[in-house]
């Protein structure tokens, strides 16, 4: 089978190539997918560079979810009927950037039937991750102000959709007026181009100087640090990411005199020590799906050989929405 390799860490489009390489076979309690669709998320370029917090050894399959079908069963499991169509995280150093890929058997869902191929596999980690940033640790209510940074990326895209499901206000903050086009088609009632307004101005204005409810901040650096000037009595900042490259050094003593919540987010130790929570989140997402409340918003739809260039293009915030890749 076709499948994309890291032989060595750097640039995306300069550390993956393209291989031949066996099939997989799935091992006890583990399924092989053939592959209808992969993601293209920000943390394979970190995964290329090797500053991910995981690091697989080399070479590597890089791609950490997919929408696939099931082709084989390793022994041991159950409750899966080959040619059913799933969605799964990826189980490195197997990535999803290839034909077929072997996960384990307690990690594969039912793909929501109201989404395509590429639709399902982006729903899983970015809608995942806003779901339990939101609702699990900001404990987000109805009428609470939202702030998204991002607002019209893959991380970001997801938490607007997800906000206004759960009926709040949704700033958005996105860099150029392509970005905020997107951002206003996804539902954000507020549309702010850090290239040409000061988001923390149009906050305290849109909320009569009361500031957000919650922060949702996949970006961190002056993103981070600027949003703390904005910050509601009682706010959460969740921390999903550092897209921008800079990881910010949080002032405690402004948190103490402001009253507000630093909440760290990383969706993988869910999947890890919760499963069924995870499983919960996921009904609840295919069920906002089925609604129309959310759907993933996929730009572009390429064959599996551009994923290299996807992966750059991703890296370098040249994207709107969620790239996903057809092998």
């Amino acid at each position: 089978m076709k499948a994309w390799r890291v032989h060595h860490n750097g640039e995306p489009r300069e550390a993956m190539r393209l291989d031949e390489v066996p099939t997989p076979v799935p091992g006890a309690g583990e399924v092989l997918l053939r592959v209808r669709a992969a993601g293209v998320n920000f943390p394979d370029a970190m995964l290329c560079r090797g500053e991910y917090q995981i690091r697989p050894p080399l070479p590597f399959t890089p791609g950490v979810e997919m929408c696939g079908e099931v082709a084989a069963l390793g022994p041991g499991v159950t409750g899966l009927d080959a040619g059913a169509r799933v969605i799964s995280p990826a189980a490195l150093p197997g990535g999803a950037f290839a034909e077929y890929a072997v996960v384990p058997a307690a990690g594969v869902l039912p793909a929501p039937e109201a989404l395509d191929d590429a639709e399902a596999a982006v729903l899983h980690i970015g809608y995942q991750t806003g779901w339990f940033g939101l609702h699990r640790r900001a404990a987000l209510r109805p009428g609470e102000t939202l702030l998204v940074h991002a607002a019209a990326g893959g991380v970001g895209s997801a938490a607007v959709q997800l906000g206004k499901a759960a009926g709040a206000t949704v700033i958005g903050v996105v860099g150029g007026p392509e970005k905020a086009k997107a951002a206003r088609e996804l539902g954000a009632d507020v549309v702010v181009d850090r290239h040409a307004e000061d988001f923390v101005a149009v906050v305290k204005e849109a909320t009569g100087g009361r500031g957000a409810d919650v922060v949702y901040d996949p970006v961190g650096g002056d993103a981070y640090t600027r949003s703390t000037k904005c910050i509601a009595f009682e706010g959460r900042i969740v921390v999903v990411g550092f897209a921008g490259g800079t990881v910010p050094a949080p002032g405690l003593n402004h948190a103490l005199v402001k009253n507000y919540s630093i909440l760290g987010l990383h969706w993988g130790l869910y999947a890890a020590r919760e499963p069924d929570a995870v499983r919960r989140a996921h009904a609840e997402l295919t069920r906002l799906a089925a609604s129309g409340a959310v759907r993933p918003l996929v730009s572009a739809r390429l064959p599996l050989a551009d994923a290299a260039s996807a992966v750059q293009r991703v890296s370098d915030g040249l994207t709107t929405g969620r790239l996903a890749l057809l092998p």
